[in-house]
């Protein structure tokens, strides 16, 4: 291992999140573009639209239980443990995050969506546990 390994998954997310933004901003100027609203009621954004409002949504998420993934993985990487498992674990949360944000802004469909979160949920508690232990034990 070089030492950056722990660093891609993050940068992986970072791309979703990018992605993501540059969604919302086509599904709002769409929205624009068709007269259902002015550029000016996003000002304060109460009425968002059903189609951008599930991007709005999956990108708030982004910045809620991947803040403790990005803690975890720096930690992971200060303290060396950022071995293959922790890479594994690390890419795994990632493509359940995508996985969850593309059934977000498509179908919306909480039976896959709801499951998606979970594993992802489940993934980044590993890390961390895997985080622990090597404290603990190393």
């Amino acid at each position: 291992m070089t030492g950056f390994e722990m660093f891609w998954p993050l940068l992986a997310h970072v791309l979703l999140v990018f992605i993501l933004y540059g969604l919302l901003g086509l599904r709002r100027r769409k929205v624009v573009q068709e007269g259902r609203m002015k550029k000016s009621d996003y000002r304060e954004n109460r009425d968002e639209p059903v189609e951008s409002l599930c991007v709005k949504n999956s990108l708030a998420n982004q910045f809620e239980l991947p803040v403790l993934f990005y803690a975890c993985s720096i930690l992971l990487y200060i303290t060396e443990a950022d071995n293959l498992v922790a890479v594994v674990l690390a890419w795994l949360f990632v493509a359940l995050r995508y996985a969850h944000a593309y059934v977000h802004v498509t179908s919306n469909d909480l039976r896959y969506r709801s499951p998606l979160f979970a594993a992802g949920f489940v993934v980044l508690a590993g890390m961390w546990a895997w985080l622990a232990g090597w404290m603990l034990f190393s």
